[in-house]
């Protein structure tokens, strides 16, 4: 009897989904997301296809199995019949299957083919993950920059209320056009990452030598918001993706505003070479890189985390060889966790990022770095490569 109550409640559920899921999608997560491109529409249509035929076998195997239950009980005086080996009900239940899985198959793999078809694309946009941030660079058009977690830390930490868009939100946001091809090239840094946007149906994994490839092309204009699929680390819950689909018009006028924002910020790293600041002002900018880049792995004190990632505060690196430190951060550590930030940050957002790591926490070496310093150290760097 619970067996059976059991079974009618499984096909009460299944028949209130299967009816019920075009209308409440719209208001509560409950179904795929029906996304703002054709292939998302495309893979929203496959997936209900294939759960309403999955309802529909439901209703037919516990239809009969309901059936036979109460027309041949024993209460009713029926008598199991006995026979072996029936090649025609064989056939039937293989046959069938065979059918429904054809039937299944021609949609999926017409889908599957069109996801793939890169081909065509009116822009490229190379993507590479690293822990725990993505890096955008359009190609052909000599922009390229890094997209972080905005969220503040007091957020995180229960000081503050928690914002609308928490852990979800980003300095930089990829910025695309509607209405034109966008091909993706994946790669990652370091670790497996997982490039995911639900309304675009792109979820792809950014492998380390790898390079995958998808596509998209947005109908709608719009703030569209993911994040990294692929456990990555310590950091995971922290790498979210955030898309500003614009009309084309407004696409090409950010476009060439980003190019001279870019062109200005590498006019003021070059003028910073020439340029010296004082400790308080290195030590105010450093506080800020350490906050945004630092902080997540060897925390807000400077104490690390003890057998994950080493601490700051009182450490032979803060505290002796200047050399040695500089060439941690610009040159990352191998088999670590610990990347290299020669191409992450500027000269002088380096020099200050150690400045502060070397004068708090009790590290008090008085050691004042420009970014002067780091940039002889870099071109002492590649001499020295160069005669190797």
């Amino acid at each position: 009897m619970k067996r059976l109550q059991a079974s009618l409640w499984l096909l009460t559920d299944l028949m209130f989904v299967g009816f019920a899921a075009p209308a409440i999608s719209a208001e509560q997560p409950l179904n795929m997301t029906q996304g703002v491109t054709e292939i998302s529409g495309q893979v929203y249509d496959l997936h209900m296809l294939i759960f309403y035929i999955c309802c529909a076998i439901a209703v037919v195997v516990f239809g009969v199995m309901f059936y036979s239950i109460i027309n041949h009980r024993k209460s009713k005086g029926a008598v199991a019949a006995h026979f072996h080996e029936s090649t025609k009900v064989e056939i039937i239940w293989t046959v069938i299957p065979i059918l429904i899985l054809i039937a299944m198959a021609i949609p999926a793999t017409k889908t599957l083919i069109a996801m793939e078809d890169t081909s065509q694309s009116d822009l490229t946009i190379k993507i590479t993950g690293s822990q725990w941030k993505w890096h955008y660079s359009y190609f052909g058009e000599d922009v390229e920059f890094f997209s972080l977690l905005a969220t503040s830390s007091k957020q995180i930490e229960g000081i503050e209320a928690k914002g609308a868009h928490y852990l979800l939100e980003v300095d930089n946001p990829l910025v695309v056009p509607i209405n034109r091809k966008i091909r993706f090239l994946m790669t990652s840094d370091d670790v497996i990452h997982s490039w995911w946007v639900p309304d675009f149906a792109v979820k792809k994994d950014t492998i380390p030598g790898f390079i995958n490839e998808a596509w998209t092309k947005i109908d709608i204009p719009g703030v569209y918001r993911g994040q990294c699929a692929e456990l990555c680390g310590r950091a995971h819950g922290f790498m979210p993706i955030v898309v500003h689909a614009m009309e084309e018009d407004e696409y090409d006028q950010w476009l060439a505003d980003k190019k001279l924002e870019l062109a200005e910020a590498k006019k003021q790293a070059e003028q910073a070479l020439t340029s010296s600041l004082s400790m308080e002002e290195l030590m105010a900018i450093g506080d800020k890189v350490y906050v945004d880049r630092c902080a997540v792995c060897h925390q807000a004190s400077g104490e690390g985390i003890p057998g994950a990632f080493p601490a700051i505060k009182g450490s032979q690196i803060a505290t002796g060889d200047v050399d040695a430190h500089i060439d941690i951060v610009v040159n990352g550590r191998s088999g670590t966790a610990m990347q290299a930030f020669a191409n992450q940050l500027t000269d002088q957002e380096i020099a200050a990022v150690i400045t502060y790591q070397r004068n708090t926490w009790g590290n008090d070496t008085g050691d004042v770095i420009q970014a002067s310093d780091i940039n002889q150290f870099k071109q002492a760097s590649e001499e020295s490569k160069e005669g190797q």
